[in-house]
């Protein structure tokens, strides 16, 4: 009797091994069927969003038009954030996004209405990218497919290509795309120089990316290399890397005295006045705390790390829809699927990836603003996220794919009731 049983056993354990993993195919196929169907929805409401996009709404086109003209200074303002300085008016924000632009702006003038169009473009060469830097990260399909997935339609990528028309947005797609194409060259083992000179660029869009060399360069190391060597190769990565962006930092320091006499002045002392009725948070906290203040921290901190998915219903019964918080919902309530990497490996490059996070975290907690307005999302985060994303590579075994998939799919499903209430109280 023994006997048997014990034969009788290891059938049985197979058997329900076997059937767990059926039930985990067949959940799993059913979350990636939800997860799609979602997608779904979101593309169509890109989608009328590039179609029915309004000229003249982004200073991009304005500061294309002049240089076109050869000029610096614009003749009006769109956005809210331009400069009075000198007796001419300036648009304040790097201008490698208006470059993008020139030759729209060429085309059809400063009534240019396609900035959606090419945010998307811009994501969806993004995502392609991202498609060939895991598959050298040497991840398994499935979770290739869901971290696409959730880097498309789970993360601030989606609202600053859905936003793309405004001039903060653009630029942000735009940077995302560069770094991304840096990550690429190093993680395919593709031109450092390229990498550099993508790095540049997308610091003339947002000023952050200059804290990717560090990491670029772990990761573009070997395992068996040291970190610090004198020898020529770890000369000729920093160079190919390095060169590029300090080219690129000189001339925004030549762009930055040209305008304001100083290379150093990015010109927001000089943003102008609200008009009446218009002020708003961002506009109560310059008049009262400045650009940088340690008032804002409790607020930033709450708002990147713990805030959760607001909607205020209105008053006196509280059962209409009112508005969604224009200060967003926090990173792990939005996307909790980066909980993840706190699975990953402590590499080398994993280290100074998270130090490098930090580094563009910490001083954006005592800034003005944390990316208002926006509502389920905290946008600067897409100023790091290539590198935590890297990091949930390192970070994804078989055995998280599940977890994975459920909280990319609530995320997902978050984001098209954020875009269902904005349409239902915003319009």
């Amino acid at each position: 009797m023994a006997d048997i049983t014990e034969q009788s056993a290891p059938p049985n354990g197979f058997g329900r091994r076997s059937e767990r993993r059926d039930l985990l195919g067949r959940r799993g196929l059913l979350l990636l069927v939800v997860a799609g169907l979602l997608a779904a929805v979101l593309l169509a409401g890109l989608a009328m969003r590039a179609l029915t996009e309004a000229g003249d709404t982004n200073s991009y086109t304005l500061l294309a038009e002049a240089f076109l003209n050869g000029r610096l200074d614009v003749a009006r303002c769109i956005d809210v954030d331009c400069a009075l300085y000198g007796g001419r008016m300036w648009v304040i924000f790097p201008p490698v996004p208006a470059v993008v632009v020139m030759p729209f702006v060429a085309l059809f003038g400063t009534g240019f209405a396609g900035f959606v169009l090419i945010a998307a473009l811009a994501a969806a060469v993004s995502l392609w990218l991202w498609w060939r830097i895991f598959e050298r990260l040497s991840l398994e399909r499935p979770a290739m497919v869901w971290l696409v997935l959730a880097l498309a339609f789970a993360t601030p990528l989606y609202y600053v290509t859905i936003r793309g028309d405004g001039v903060w947005f653009f630029a942000q797609a735009i940077a995302f795309l560069l770094v991304t194409f840096a990550v690429h060259q190093v993680v395919r083992g593709g031109s450092l120089l390229l990498a550099g000179i993508a790095i540049g660029l997308a610091f003339l869009c947002r000023q952050m990316s200059l804290f990717y060399l560090p990491f670029l360069f772990a990761l573009a190391l070997k395992t068996d290399e040291p970190l610090i060597s004198f020898r020529w190769p770890h000369w000729r990565r920093a160079l190919a890397l390095g060169l590029p962006v300090a080219a690129a930092v000189g001339v925004y320091f030549v762009y930055n005295y040209v305008r304001f006499g100083d290379a150093l002045d990015t010109g927001y002392n000089y943003m102008m006045p609200s008009e009446p009725g218009d002020e708003n948070m961002v506009t109560y906290r310059l008049d009262d705390y400045g650009l940088f203040s340690s008032a804002y921290v409790l607020f930033n901190a709450m708002y990147l790390f713990v805030q959760g998915f607001h909607l205020q219903f209105s008053e006196p019964t509280w059962t209409v829809p009112g508005a969604l918080d224009p200060a967003g919902t926090s990173l792990l309530a939005a996307s909790p699927f980066v909980l993840l990497a706190v699975f990953a490996p402590m590499r080398r490059p994993v280290v100074i990836g998270l130090l490098m996070i930090a580094v563009m975290v910490v001083p954006m907690l005592f800034y003005h603003s944390n990316g208002f307005t926006q509502y389920n999302a905290q946008r600067y985060v897409l100023d790091w996220l290539p590198i935590l994303f890297v990091i949930l590579a390192f970070a994804l075994r078989k055995g998280l794919l599940p977890a994975l998939q459920v909280l990319v799919t609530y995320a997902i499903g978050l984001n098209v009731v954020t875009m269902v209430m904005l349409a239902l109280t915003a319009g």
